[in-house]
């Protein structure tokens, strides 16, 4: 996810919005909070793994608690991760700017 340079700058702290604008789409807000909650659900999900992934990379074979040691490579991972915007913060974003693809056979 190192594509910050063309994503939109997202809240990094919950910010207060207007229930009015998030039913616009669907007509319905519980429709419209359960795709942005599945969103989320996805986006943190894809982070987690891209994560565990990086941070598989210094896992050492041995289990001894005497041996382990911090990286600093680690470290900075980690703290690159750690200020990322909440997952629940970007679908709330990706929602409104319609970057969301949803349906609901439903209506259909």
């Amino acid at each position: 996810m190192n594509n910050t340079a063309n994503k939109p700058a997202v809240a990094s702290s919950t910010i207060t919005r207007d229930l009015r604008e998030l039913d616009v789409k669907t007509d319905n807000i519980y429709e419209s909070i359960v795709i942005m909650a599945k969103r989320a659900n996805q986006i943190s999900n894809n982070v987690k793994e891209e994560l565990h992934q990086k941070l598989s990379e210094f896992a050492s074979s041995n289990d001894n608690l005497e041996e382990v040691f911090e990286n600093r490579e680690q470290i900075e991972i980690s703290k690159h991760y750690e200020k990322m915007p909440k997952p629940s913060l970007v679908a709330v974003q990706e929602f409104l700017e319609d970057k969301i693809y949803y349906r609901n056979p439903n209506k259909e």
